[in-house]
């Protein structure tokens, strides 16, 4: 494998389809597409300044480096990536990839991060002005999680998610078989229009949570006193350790709690309107 230590490139395409290659405290200045169409690549100790640094790339290592604002739109349709130990403050990171994993990783900017990605493998990962991030992607396992950041995981597909601290807005609309354990949710309007959601020991707060959903699981949940008028037509099987402030038009299936401020059953609710509250 051939090594560069401690060099500067900069410029359009410096390294451009680069293959088996190390870089070691190297720096990539103002210009684009640094390392287009590479394979087999190992990068630590570096910074990435310029434009779209990772395009094409097919096997790849990041540790101990530092995207900077300049290196927006860093690493798109590439595949097999491990990234370690990492400061990402470039937006729009991680578009249309596959086999990502990522460990210690700060994203302070993570606004339209992880579209249309697959095999996604979290671990120690924060995120902040996370709006739109995780939009149409798959099989994505996190644990250790922390977020800040509206309309995330929207449209996603086979997600688990372990220990996370998530404040989003509209978080999980339209996913389908989505897991989410030991974690708080933080937001309005979670879950609306999803299949097969299931919190399992979450804490759930922001009004109108988990409405028009399909397929609805709660096992041991709580639920904050802002979490108001939950379950509208929904399908839903929930048991909730705490009381829930109210309770409105679930369509159908058995809802057991420590207790409910109130229940709005009215005219709107939609058939069979089955749904046991006890």
């Amino acid at each position: 494998m051939e090594k560069i230590i401690d060099k500067e490139f900069g410029g359009e395409r410096p390294l451009f389809a680069s293959h088996h290659l190390e870089l070691d405290n190297v720096t990539i200045h103002a210009g684009e597409s640094a390392l287009k169409c590479c394979t087999d690549i190992k990068a630590r100790n570096c910074r990435f300044e310029g434009k779209y640094p990772f395009w094409h790339v097919k096997g790849f290592e990041i540790t101990d480096c530092l995207f900077t604002p300049g290196a927006r739109a860093a690493l798109w349709y590439s595949s097999d990536l491990v990234m370690k130990d990492t400061m990402v403050e470039a937006p729009k990171m991680f578009r249309e990839m596959h086999g990502i994993d990522l460990e210690n990783v700060r994203i302070p900017d993570a606004q339209e991060t992880m579209w249309h990605c697959s095999d996604v493998r979290l671990r120690d990962v924060e995120v902040g002005n996370a709006d739109y991030l995780f939009m149409h992607s798959e099989n994505i396992d996190i644990d250790r999680y922390r977020q800040e950041g509206n309309y995330s995981f929207q449209y996603c597909r086979n997600v688990v998610i372990r220990n996370a601290e998530i404040h989003s807005k509209d978080a999980f609309w339209g996913t389908e078989d989505v897991t989410v354990e030991d974690s708080s949710l933080d937001g309005e309007y979670l879950g609306w229009h999803s299949k097969r959601l299931r919190l399992v020991r979450c804490h759930i707060s922001g009004t109108q949570p988990l409405c028009y959903c399909e397929g609805l699981v709660l096992e041991d949940c709580t639920f904050g006193e802002d979490a108001d008028l939950a379950f509208e037509d929904s399908d839903v099987r929930a048991t909730i350790l705490s009381a829930v402030t109210s309770i409105k038009n679930p369509r159908t299936g058995h809802i057991r709690t420590a207790g409910v401020g109130e229940t709005i059953i009215d005219g709107n609710i939609l058939a069979p309107a089955d749904c046991i509250i006890e």
